[in-house]
């Protein structure tokens, strides 16, 4: 038997992704046969598609995407388990499971370890399951460990109207912060205030490091969470106020150069962590009891912003890349 699959033989634009037959794979021992419901658009694919992480030893080292080409993209998943390899796993055929942090979820069928899949609770729906979950654990991981934020802190947020972005905004408010969006357009600027932002910041509009002084009062925020990069790297530290916390998870505009950490004590005694979701694997059980309940309640919303077939992959990577978008982007097989 066939599946379908987004492959490249080459980097480069949503051009290179083609779509193709290939053999189902089995399962060997250890490894589990997901049929994929539906995968999530991140950036991470649209780094693999370019070949932008191809020469990044972190990521080759923690050995999650392929870099042999040709190569069936996509990151992250929600599917169903259809088959198991050999070897005692925690999962069973016909478990609902989210599978992320490795490679070729652009497919019908997917191949992954046991072990790494997660449980998907019940009370979710698909769609909630796959827009939602791993982007609010990274959130949950930000805003309540990585730095967990005090009632009345400030908080800026980039890219504010994003999938993780509208989660941070959220729980943020959730632990009582008060929170500035930085986004990029009006539109985006009415998804962050729909999440609750306090205060928002048009990034074409103004420089959000001294508007972000402006609001707190030329004191400046308690926390940054940057998953921009290197475009904001200068700004969001120009942003916080004595002894603040840069918290940085992302370079979509490209990794953050070196520089002098003299500069920390000169902006006052700052604090930069380099955040990575790995690190934070044993507080899965706990965030996703709290995910579930905040979703019933209504204190958390997953915004879908749209809906690609499995073969339309490339329109939904020039949408994202082209940030067209507020929330999330799946494909369906």
């Amino acid at each position: 038997m066939n599946m379908q699959a987004i492959r490249i033989h080459a980097y480069g634009g949503p051009e290179v992704m083609q779509f193709e037959e290939l053999p189902i794979p089995m399962p060997a021992p250890g490894e589990a046969l997901i049929r994929v419901q539906t995968a999530s658009v991140n950036f991470l694919d649209i780094q693999h598609r370019r070949g932008d992480l191809v020469q990044q030893a972190f990521y080759k080292k923690e050995g999650g995407l392929k870099y042999e080409l040709p190569a069936t993209i996509g990151s992250q998943c929600i599917g169903i388990v259809e088959a198991l390899g050999s070897g005692d796993t925690p999962m069973k055929i016909g478990d609902r499971v989210i599978c992320g942090g490795g490679g070729g979820t652009y497919a019908t069928h997917v191949v992954a370890p046991a072990n790494y899949l997660i449980p998907v609770p019940g009370e979710l729906t698909l769609e909630q399951a796959a827009a939602g979950l791993v982007q609010g654990f990274m959130a949950y991981a930000l805003t309540h460990e990585a730095y967990p934020i005090k009632p009345g802190d400030w908080c800026l947020v980039h890219a504010a109207a994003g999938g993780v972005g509208l989660f941070l905004v959220q729980m943020a408010k959730i632990r009582g912060g008060h929170v500035i969006a930085v986004v990029s357009t009006e539109e985006k600027a009415n998804a962050a205030r729909e999440a609750g932002a306090d205060e928002i910041i048009i990034s074409t509009q103004a420089d959000f490091a001294k508007e972000a002084r402006r609001i707190t009062n030329g004191r400046g925020v308690n926390v940054v969470y940057d998953g921009v990069g290197k475009d904001t790297f200068e700004g969001s530290l120009d942003s916080l106020a004595p002894r603040g916390y840069l918290e940085l998870f992302g370079q979509a505009s490209g990794f953050v150069p070196p520089f002098d950490l003299m500069t920390l004590q000169e902006k006052g005694s700052l604090y930069i962590n380099r955040f990575s979701l790995l690190y934070f694997r044993d507080s899965w059980q706990t965030y996703a009891e709290h995910f579930v309940q905040w979703v019933q309640e209504g204190q958390v919303s997953v915004k879908i912003d749209r809906i690609y077939p499995l073969a339309d992959a490339a329109l939904a990577h020039e949408a994202f890349e082209q940030r067209k978008i507020s929330g999330r982007i799946l494909l369906v097989p």
